[in-house]
């Protein structure tokens, strides 16, 4: 298959050495390929990237055909929200700590890369949420998050009451720390750690996961994607409740304002290597199957 991956962005804190040492061993090989290459970070002290020239984030979103996104998932998902709409695939290098996202070591890239440029990948894509708070001083901006949005009070020491609705119909009164909505793609991320599901990425749902809820009987719900989402908060005069789409704040939330969740019509196109298989990456990283000493397929009795 012919390449269709001409121009290459470099997407990353590239001012971290552990980040900018990858960043420019890809852009030697990507350059020596012949193939224009861009970098996101204006630090260009790290030896290496100072030939690669600089864009802004939205420049290179803009001008791009594939973004290599080199970090943490965090790193990842501030890349996602930057593409999100423009067709443009991401490709994860793990520098971060868990990195369910950036699925492929530096040991891997070169190689990685090289089979990617040569049409020998797997393409998958993702869902992603779009937030909007309106109220009485009008709509705010639309965020989208691949991960989650998440409601939470904004002092301590203080329940947050609020309500949610799913579609027009009232769901249930909640009391507790706050809420999660999340993809497939967060369910292994903040929802997973406040008991939520686990959602295999192809599946058409969300999940919406309450925060150390105050009554035990509040449960995760695991919902349609064609869902609308509507949280209400209904007591402010402590502190206004903040909401955040993948770790980004979007805004605050007073007892006035509706905090509406949907899906987003824009969808993120994450790219793997052919042996990439979800539920290794799920072993990997929350150490499954360690217990077993049979191995894989076989059972005790």
């Amino acid at each position: 298959m012919a390449n269709s991956f001409k121009k290459i962005g470099l997407w990353g804190r590239l001012s971290d050495p552990k980040v900018a040492s990858p960043a420019s061993q890809i852009g030697a090989h990507l350059r020596a390929r012949g193939l224009e290459v861009f970098r996101s970070g204006s630090d260009a002290a790290q030896q290496g990237l100072d030939e690669v020239p600089y864009l802004t984030e939205s420049e290179l979103a803009r001008r791009v055909d594939l973004l290599v996104a080199i970090g943490g998932d965090g790193t990842m998902l501030h890349a996602a929200r930057a593409v999100a709409g423009r067709g443009v695939p991401l490709l994860g290098v793990n520098r971060g700590r868990l990195g369910f996202l950036t699925d492929i070591s530096p040991e891997q890239m070169l190689d990685a890369i090289d089979d990617i440029l040569g049409g020998d990948y797997l393409s998958e894509e993702r869902h992603m949420l779009e937030a909007q708070i309106v109220g009485q001083r009008g709509r705010s901006d639309t965020m989208f998050a691949l991960n989650d949005v998440v409601l939470q009070q904004g002092g301590t020491g203080h329940l947050l009451d609020f309500v949610t609705t799913v579609d027009g119909s009232y769901v249930n009164t909640h009391g507790g720390d706050g809420l999660i909505v999340a993809t497939p793609t967060g369910s292994t991320a903040y929802a997973l750690s406040c008991g939520g599901p686990i959602i295999q990425p192809n599946v058409d749902a969300f999940v919406m996961v309450p925060i150390c809820p105050h009554t035990l009987s509040d449960r995760p719900l695991v919902l349609q994607t064609s869902s609308l989402i509507e949280v209400q908060v209904q007591d402010d005069e402590n502190a206004p409740a903040h909401v955040s789409c993948d770790g980004e704040e979007l805004g605050k939330v007073t007892a006035n304002d509706v905090l509406r969740i949907k899906a987003a019509r824009e969808t993120i196109t994450l790219l793997h290597p052919t042996d990439y298989n979800y539920y290794d990456l799920l072993r990997s990283k929350l150490n499954w199957g360690r217990a077993n000493r049979n191995g894989p397929g076989t059972r005790t009795h």
